[in-house]
């Protein structure tokens, strides 16, 4: 069993690698969409830092962001150029990364207790630490997504 400590590494591990991955490029670069079906680097990580948000709705934390990524719902309409609602790529970093300080801070303070309190998710009744789980595991899927995103930039690299 994964312990909450180890959670929390895992999540500040997600963090190095958009960390790795965003840097040195530029507005424009995270706004280049790819020529397949998916969004591009800004709409993911404005996705992930409203999944930060979300993970410490069910913390019970206030929202970080709230009212501020509209832009970056599930299902939104894929980002193409810069609009009314996008946030420059450096402060969705900035957000993204202070979000995650916050999930683990959290994780690594948690008791047995918290952790094994009943949430309900739409129709879906979970434990907090299998909500929590579930959205690492979302995480990670967008967290991949931001190499061919960064490739797709004109980066010819290898960040991890």
């Amino acid at each position: 069993m994964i312990s909450q400590k180890d959670l929390a590494k895992a999540f500040a591990r997600n963090t190095n690698i958009i960390k790795s991955q965003a840097k040195d490029l530029t507005q424009a670069d995270s706004l280049i969409q790819p020529p397949f079906r998916g969004n591009c680097l800004n709409w993911v990580l404005g996705h992930l830092v409203s999944n930060h948000d979300d993970i410490l709705e069910i913390l019970g934390e206030p929202r970080l962001y709230k009212g501020q990524l509209e832009r970056y719902q599930r299902e939104s309409d894929p980002l193409t150029r810069e609009d009314e609602g996008t946030i420059q790529l450096e402060k969705l970093v900035e957000w993204y990364e202070s979000g995650q300080v916050k999930i683990s801070e959290w994780l690594e303070n948690a008791d047995d207790a918290a952790l094994s309190c009943e949430v309900i998710s739409g129709e879906r009744k979970s434990t907090v630490a299998q909500r929590v789980f579930f959205y690492y595991f979302h995480e990670t899927y967008h967290v991949g997504q931001t190499e061919l995103l960064r490739q797709l930039a004109g980066k010819n690299d290898k960040v991890i």
